[in-house]
């Protein structure tokens, strides 16, 4: 018996069976804590035909595991300890006001990860459309029970998780207005660790849309997972994958993220319907070829 899969909507979008792949554009850290640059990155998801940007959030001082805090790191704005940096990436309020507003006039959806519950308060205070969990927090039920708690739709990635994992989070998530993202957390990722034929099965198993979140070299991997029912993909965007940052050369940069999505749009159009029939532009054939 096959499980009906279920639809959700972020936004004015609806995701799932029948609708368009709902495409995502990860700006994350990419921006490197300038607003010009994270607007410049929103610029390059609208001119793609993205439906939404994604950034990250953290209260540095919760999230920053007390390992890391003091380590030294290297940076554009020179030696600094790892706690330092995390700041120095992360946007607070008056930022934030500047996408959502920017957001506003590109007609993008705009969301982030956060990595602490008193960064889905923030969010949840600065109107986000819908929440993403990211990989690393599928196991911390305490940020699951507080994006649970908002009643708003739910992208859960499922990085670094066994089958095990990716059940408790659904369990605690609840199946409404959720969908999960199939994806592998090696950056970059080859394409042995794509493991796409999860996709289909995830979708089987809870009966929500499942999508994409892609960090391989290329566009291949992103289209295929679309013919086999991704109902979202997510890519990392750059403006140039030199760029400082962990993320940049994992990233898509402007001109190969206007191609995937194009190529998403041509993949949703040839999929068509599971009905064996005569094509139109087949029918003039008939009396030719078979006289």
């Amino acid at each position: 018996m096959t499980t009906a899969i279920q639809t959700m909507t972020i936004g004015n979008r609806t995701i799932g069976p029948g609708h368009p792949t709902y495409v995502i554009g990860e700006i994350g850290l990419n921006h490197n804590g300038s607003v010009e640059t994270a607007k410049k990155l929103m610029d390059v998801a609208k001119e793609a035909g993205a439906d939404a940007v994604k950034f990250q959030k953290r209260n540095p001082e919760v999230s920053t595991p007390a390992a890391m805090r003091d380590k030294r790191r290297e940076t554009p704005w020179g030696e600094m300890s790892y706690l330092e940096y995390r700041y120095k990436v992360e946007f607070e309020r008056p930022q934030y006001e500047e996408i959502a507003k920017y957001a506003e006039e590109l007609e993008l959806d705009w969301f982030a990860s956060p990595w602490d519950v008193d960064s889905v308060k923030f969010l949840e205070d600065m109107g986000a459309v819908t929440h993403k969990v990211a990989s690393a927090s599928l196991y911390n039920d305490d940020i699951l029970k507080a994006l649970a708690e908002t009643g708003k739709p739910i992208i859960a990635s499922t990085g670094m998780s066994n089958i095990e994992d990716v059940d408790h989070a659904v369990e605690i998530l609840g199946t409404d207005n959720l969908a999960l993202l199939h994806t592998s957390s090696t950056y970059p990722m080859p394409a042995e660790e794509a493991n796409l034929k999860v996709i289909p099965m995830l979708a089987e198993r809870y009966g929500v849309p499942v999508g994409w979140s892609g960090h391989e070299p290329g566009l291949q991997i992103s289209v295929a997972a679309v013919a086999l029912g991704a109902a979202i993909v997510e890519r990392h965007i750059t403006l140039d994958r030199t760029m400082w940052g962990s993320d940049q050369a994992a990233s898509v940069e402007p001109q190969g993220f206007t191609h995937l999505v194009r190529d998403i749009r041509v993949i949703e159009k040839a999929l068509g319907t599971p009905e064996k029939r005569v094509q139109e532009g087949e029918k003039a054939k008939i009396a030719s070829l078979r006289g």
